[in-house]
């Protein structure tokens, strides 16, 4: 799939360019392209990519604040020159454009989905987002932040690509040195996705392509992507527990958004030397999927790559219902509830699809 990438934010301009560095070293070409948009002059300033500088008539360039009303607001605003700055960018090549954001501060989670619905309108491929969820001990601010910000993009995007931060945040790590891991980690997981049927290596039986991404994500709402791998052996028919297990943990302990194999749609690739990849194995795992999900719109294939390792990525669309995301979810209500100034009905904003604080 080729992609533009915006990254909007802080969070959002550092996993854009962890996603734009992973295609680039990899040599896929499937990221076509990437910008950052921030409010904040010093958060622009370090990201290798081109940026758009938005909202200086309000905030001179020193952000928001972790106030995403005022960042929609400012997208809003300005969505003009960011539009602008990507025009020359949206060649007839791209297929899909991924709007980037950390959800719970307040430039991305306000500013990203004012820009998908305006990408929306303008363009006629799908817009994705792809959302950072906060850590349960990142305050109360920015769960509020996050579950507003989500609502909205659901709404707004094709789909949305979740990833939470709690599930990949490592005991002992710095706070810099967890998030460069976590966003290295999803970068591999989503640039993967992205080369699906692109730059590949060597003919496979039943290759995977772009059209199966994004027949998959059609399900809409919420979507995870899991990676994982291992040795492989030479010979194919020696990988067929090779092939299901990797399968397996990508989806049990790999998944961006962790116990989400509630879903409407899957999509699984294998990837490897063809040469080496177990067809038994891959249909195999493919139908365990399909039992997991409780979906029978689970899609299968391979992705040649030159390797000693085998590899699964596996995209699951439609998983709305998963427990991690209703226990985020709660989280957001409940830090309404607790707000000082609630309002007399504080949750109703997250059993309704008004949300007009953001848009």
């Amino acid at each position: 799939m080729k992609a533009l990438l915006v990254g909007v934010g802080q969070a959002g301009g550092k996993l854009a360019t962890a996603l734009s560095e992973f295609d680039a070293e990899m040599g896929f070409g499937s990221v076509r392209d990437a910008l950052a948009v921030n409010t904040a002059v010093a958060d622009l300033k370090p990201l290798p990519l081109d940026m758009v500088l938005i909202g200086q008539s309000r905030v001179n360039g020193h952000g928001v604040g972790g106030d995403n009303e005022l960042g929609a607001e400012l997208m809003d605003e300005d969505s003009i020159e960011v539009l602008d700055a990507l025009a020359p960018r949206m060649t007839a090549e791209i297929e899909a454009v991924v709007v980037v954001a950390g959800l719970g501060g307040g430039t991305g989670s306000g500013g990203a989905p004012v820009l998908v619905r305006e990408l929306s309108r303008v363009y006629d491929v799908p817009v994705y987002a792809l959302g950072v969820l906060p850590g349960r001990d990142e305050g109360a601010l920015y769960q509020v932040n996050a579950g507003r910000s989500l609502k909205t993009l659901v709404r707004e995007a094709d789909a949305t690509i979740l990833l939470d931060n709690d599930a990949w945040r490592s005991a002992g790590e710095s706070v810099e040195g967890g998030y460069a891991a976590i966003n290295r980690s999803m970068a591999k997981r989503v640039g993967l996705l992205l080369a699906a049927g692109e730059a590949t290596e060597g003919v496979g039986e039943s290759v995977v392509d772009t059209s199966e991404v994004i027949n998959t994500l059609r399900a809409g709402g919420m979507a995870a992507v899991g990676y994982a791998s291992s040795p492989a052996a030479e010979d194919p028919g020696e990988n067929v527990n090779t092939v299901t297990s990797t399968v397996r943990s990508a989806v049990m302990t790999g998944l961006s958004l962790p116990n989400a194999a509630d879903a409407d749609a899957g999509l699984v690739a294998v990837v490897g030397d063809p040469n080496r990849i177990s067809r038994k194995g891959a249909e195999k795992a493919r139908k365990w999927l399909q039992e997991e999900t409780g979906s029978m719109q689970v899609r299968g294939g391979d992705f040649p790559l030159d390797s000693d390792r085998l590899a699964a990525v596996v995209l699951l669309a439609g998983v709305d219902r998963s427990t991690r995301v209703e226990e985020f979810l709660e989280r957001a209500r409940q830090a309404v509830r607790d707000e000082p100034e609630a309002t007399s009905d504080p949750a109703a904003a997250f059993h309704t699809d008004e949300l007009d604080d953001l848009m």
